[in-house]
């Protein structure tokens, strides 16, 4: 599975490890991530999803199917 947020979209960026030396090495910044239940009342159904920390903060402001709408309506979930 990959590692990329299923509401948002959000996935792992590169960039570099910069030692004192300031030698640069790759490295990855991976999204954090959580598999999480949510209930839907509209649809009377649960739904499993891999969401970010941002996006949990967003469902949890706006409520789960409004978020959902959204996501559909930028592609991110069919």
């Amino acid at each position: 599975m990959s590692k990329v947020c299923e509401i948002t979209g959000k996935k792992a960026m590169t960039g570099n490890n910069v030692s004192f030396s300031i030698n640069k090495t790759k490295r990855r910044f991976n999204v954090n991530l959580s598999k999480k239940r949510f209930y839907i009342p509209e649809e009377d159904r649960w739904i499993t999803l891999k969401v970010s920390t941002r996006a949990l903060k967003s469902i949890n402001k706006k409520g789960i199917y409004a978020v959902l709408k959204e996501a559909k309506a930028q592609g991110f979930i069919k």
